[in-house]
């Protein structure tokens, strides 16, 4: 049982450019982009409202934060109170500086809205309230530390050195997407400077907390992490989230085709001649027809999918596929339309919203 934090904030990051999840991210915000049918936001302010926290801050960019809003509202769907700070990407120190008037010196969780986790956040920031440290931050152990903030410990588990995306990593524990801080990271960041990257990092600013002698806990994972910025993260975020929460609920009608396994379809879509085996999710008021669609699909809304086989894909809402043999790890935006003459071939895309494609 989790205690309701009704001091403290949440503080949720979804400006950046996703420059890795273009052509997508050229009209919508990668925080937007759905897993399993949901936008990745949703999934984080899920979370954040399971823990009780009340109160959000998130932090737009001017390129996409209409769209953020449109999804978000007023965060009442979630049980929150939702403020939006609009800011440039110039790091996510500078996030947590431009956001100060929202903070005020009440303590906060800050995550990153592309980030998905498995951890309870309610059992974190018990351990935050209990052992009240300055920071607490997480630690995954990552394949290639190059791409991440990486944190050095010394043997008794105490936070020794930042640093942000080194080229000759000192560690391979990366830092998780999700931090909690008091109020003395706000004086941490009044002194540092701009990295080589002409940004403001929250590791400088974690690190100047170290330098100063505060108390920085650190806490390693033992459950999945998941940073959605590439195409390939979007796809395996997407299959595990339809392996371990999508349950057999068919409310579409299927005539004349097979539904293997956890399969969740939405009302007023059709299936028509078809296959599809799960785990997957199709929307609402689709057509499938003389189609196979395969484990770790997510199908929006109003798609229509005919004489194609479709694998390990995230197909959004109001596409068309016909005649293509296979695709197979594809990322395929809104109102797309993908044909193809060549009934041989396996196909890996990533395509834009509104874009049509002869192959």
């Amino acid at each position: 049982m989790f205690m309701c934090f009704e001091i403290m904030k949440a503080l949720v990051l979804s400006g950046g450019k996703g420059t890795r999840l273009r052509p997508l991210t050229f009209t919508t915000a990668k925080q937007l982009i759905p897993i399993a049918n949901k936008p990745i936001l949703g999934y984080v302010l899920d979370r954040i409202s399971e823990a009780g926290i009340k109160e959000v801050g998130v932090v737009i960019a001017p390129e996409t934060g209409a769209d953020v809003k449109r999804y978000v509202g007023d965060g009442s769907d979630w049980g929150l109170r939702v403020s939006y700070i609009v800011q440039e990407p110039l790091g996510l120190a500078h996030a947590v500086k431009v956001s100060r008037g929202f903070l005020g010196n009440d303590d906060f969780l800050m995550h990153l809205g592309d980030n998905l986790l498995k951890k309870n956040l309610g059992e974190l920031i018990d351990k935050f309230e209990s052992e009240k440290p300055d920071a607490l931050i997480l630690l995954k152990e990552v394949e290639d530390p190059t791409k991440f903030g990486v944190v050095v410990l010394d043997n008794k588990g105490n936070v020794v050195k930042l640093v942000e995306k080194p080229k000759q990593p000192p560690s391979k524990l990366g830092l998780v997407g999700v931090y909690l801080f008091s109020n003395k990271i706000h004086s941490a960041i009044d002194e540092i400077k701009p990295s080589w990257r002409g940004e403001l990092e929250i590791t400088d600013a974690i690190q100047k907390l170290v330098d100063k002698g505060c108390f920085v806990k650190a806490e390693i994972l033992d459950s999945w992490w998941l940073d959605t910025g590439k195409k390939d993260d979007v796809l395996a975020a997407n299959a595990l989230v339809l392996d371990e929460y999508i349950q057999r609920d068919v409310k579409g009608e299927a005539i004349g085709s097979t539904i293997e396994g956890r399969v969740s379809v939405g009302s007023g879509t059709k299936i028509i001649g078809s296959v599809v085996r799960g785990p997957c999710v199709i929307g609402k008021k689709c057509i499938i027809e003389n189609s196979f669609i395969g484990p770790y699909t997510s199908v929006g809304d109003e798609c229509l999918i005919k004489n194609s086989s479709i694998n390990y894909s995230i197909i959004m809402e109001r596409t068309i596929i016909e005649g293509v043999e296979t695709l197979e790890e594809c990322l395929i935006g809104r109102n797309c339309r993908i044909r193809s003459e060549d009934r041989s071939k396996t196909f890996k895309l990533c395509v834009g919203d509104y874009s049509e494609v002869k192959i």
